[in-house]
């Protein structure tokens, strides 16, 4: 269980807005750590209880389309920027 510490006027707040706390906070951190290639397709269906087809359709709501770049595929695109352009820091 994680627990997260909001002062009752912001969690009211977010609640009116958000509805479920608790579903949108594991949400993001899930979708947060599958763009970060640190869970698989198949564990993030499993820790947000969706099937293959559901988890395809929450990945496209939140702007995840299958073959996009994650952080490390950039990093490494730029690495290899430089090596053949030359470092522009």
């Amino acid at each position: 269980m994680i627990q997260i510490q909001l002062s009752s006027e912001i969690e009211d707040l977010l609640r009116r807005d958000l509805g479920d706390l608790d579903r949108t906070a594991t949400e993001a951190l899930l979708l947060q750590v599958f763009r970060e290639g640190k869970l698989t397709h198949y564990e993030l269906s499993q820790a947000l209880g969706l099937d293959r087809f559901e988890t395809n359709a929450f990945l496209k709501r939140n702007g995840v389309y299958e073959g996009s770049l994650t952080p490390h595929d950039l990093d490494a695109d730029r690495s290899t920027l430089d090596r053949v352009l030359g470092s522009t820091d």
